[in-house]
């Protein structure tokens, strides 16, 4: 193995689920522009086919499937489709997330929809691909959270905006990076890596933030802003790549120092 460390992704297999918001679009431009075999999977097909077009026309190779996160025996036969058609599976990036929680007061059923998808579902995904990896004694498992993973809620960023962050959001990620940590555990001596990211709040051109969340917000990073979704994407690709061979059970906060400040 050659000691200049290696942040390509040719040559390997990596499944990214969720890609049709602006960080999961991102994501897929930054993993197929490293190189890798990329294959987007979500509920609807149909909703990534002009991602997948776009991406074609950039030159990078990009295939869509279908996956239902909340039913394992979907999660399976993907998985199955996939070594049946490309031999192994390098990689997965887990970035779907289902938002039906919408306040705090909001009906319990909700928050247990919530639940099956990104508890009960996120888990599911994990243990199915992970499981694939443990076969050919390699992987890399890349679990995208959040910075509210970490602190609490600042209710002061939200003041005279409309804005609301329901609590959900804060236990499942708070729970990803834990759990990320026993995975690590579980499946390190099988060589096959689980790490996860944190960003901090990220600008999205589609829907944009109230711009008094956006000038607070600034004030509470080092560097004075959000993140652009583009600046996510280098530390996933490090983890899925062989220059982060020794590197597992770790979070990587990416929020311009808001945790840190």
């Amino acid at each position: 193995m050659s000691d200049v460390p290696s942040f390509s992704l040719g040559g390997k297999v990596v499944v990214q689920f969720g890609g049709t918001g602006v960080l999961g679009r991102s994501l897929v431009t930054a993993l197929a522009g490293a190189g890798a075999t990329l294959i987007v999977a979500s509920r609807n097909r149909d909703s990534l086919a002009s991602l997948a077009t776009k991406e074609h026309e950039a030159g990078r190779t990009v295939h869509v499937d279908e996956v239902d996160i909340g039913s394992e025996a979907s999660l399976q036969a993907l998985r199955d489709r996939i070594l049946a058609t490309h031999g192994r599976i390098d990689g997965i990036v887990f970035n779907a997330v289902s938002r039906p929680m919408k306040s705090y007061d909001d009906n319990l059923a909700a928050w247990q929809a919530s639940m099956d998808v990104n508890a009960t579902g996120f888990f599911a995904t994990v243990r199915a691909f992970g499981d694939a990896m443990v076969g050919q004694k390699s992987g890399s498992i890349v679990n995208i959270a959040s910075q509210m993973g970490s602190i609490g809620m600042n209710p002061w960023l939200y003041e005279e905006t409309p804005m609301q962050i329901p609590p959900d959001y804060f236990f499942h990620k708070g729970g990803m990076i834990n759990l990320t940590r026993y995975l690590a555990s579980h499946y390190g001596s099988h060589n096959v890596r689980v790490n996860v990211v944190s960003p901090g709040g990220i600008y999205n051109p589609d829907q944009p933030q109230a711009e008094a969340f956006v000038t607070r917000y600034g004030k509470m990073t080092m560097l004075g802003r959000l993140a652009q979704a583009r600046e996510i994407g280098g530390s996933v690709v490090f983890l899925l790549s062989d220059a982060s061979t020794y590197v597992t059970g770790t979070n990587i906060a990416i929020d311009g120092g808001y945790t840190a400040k």
